[in-house]
């Protein structure tokens, strides 16, 4: 019995330690592969950055490349993108009526040929010639309460006259807060243009003006204002001592 009992145990001990041996191989034996659907696989792959098929570029290839093509490549719209060029302005001046501009007309007054005549009703001047002729030009004259006429000699001629305003302008002006200048020197920037020509003792003049859009309208304190290009054609035509006729 004793025998018996000792050839059980070792039996067990025998079974025991073959089934120990046994389950220590099955830990690194190589398990079936484990199928599962690509319905419910798919995401989660992706999410890991690891599906079947896909190769992701990495992070720095992505974001840095396109960098240093977009900075190497595009110098000048690198340079550029941060100022942006001003929008020309265009500034529109009225235009003069073609009207005024100077031409030879058929004239039949009685002044003889080298006397001006300047009709301030029509805003024009008529430097008379032979053969029934006048070479005309178109005039701003004297605005309402302002109009004159009469008959004077051209005493004088300047080029890019200076200014001196009258004491009764100055005042009337800056009455209306409008502050003249008791002197401004001959320029482009001076109102009575390129020429001047200075009639008899009266502070009246013909004169060029830089404003040509106001030629042929009653603008001016007495004087008569012509474009630029025209008095200097007028003041090349006439000399001192030439008979202005005002009507």
């Amino acid at each position: 019995m004793k025998t018996a009992f000792c050839s059980l145990l070792g039996a067990a001990a025998v079974l025991a330690a073959g089934a120990t041996t046994s389950f220590a191989n099955d830990r690194y034996a190589d398990r079936p592969p484990v199928m599962v659907s690509p319905d419910l696989s798919a995401p989660w792959v992706l999410q890991l950055g690891h599906a079947p098929g896909i190769v992701r570029p990495s992070r720095q290839a992505t974001t840095q490349q396109p960098l240093r093509r977009l900075f190497q490549a595009q110098p000048d719209r690198q340079r550029t993108a941060a100022v942006q060029q001003p929008a020309k302005r265009m500034v529109m001046r009225p235009q003069m009526n073609p009207l005024y501009l100077p031409q030879e007309v058929a004239y039949d007054g009685p002044q003889k040929p080298g006397t001006i005549v300047i009709d301030t009703h029509q805003n024009f001047l008529f430097l008379i010639e032979k053969n029934g002729k006048a070479r005309r030009y178109g005039v701003g004259t004297g605005k309402p309460g302002f109009e004159w006429s009469g008959t004077h000699k051209i005493t004088d001629k300047k080029v890019w006259p200076d200014w001196r305003p009258p004491a009764a302008m100055i005042a009337r002006e800056a009455a209306k807060g409008r502050y003249l200048p008791t002197y401004l020197a001959g320029g482009i920037e001076n109102p009575l243009g390129a020429r001047a020509l200075y009639l008899g003792t009266t502070e009246y003049r013909i004169h060029g003006t830089n404003q040509p859009w106001t030629i042929g309208g009653a603008v001016s304190s007495g004087c008569i204002r012509m474009r630029n290009e025209d008095v200097v054609d007028l003041y090349e035509r006439v000399n001192v001592g030439t008979t202005v006729e005002v009507i």
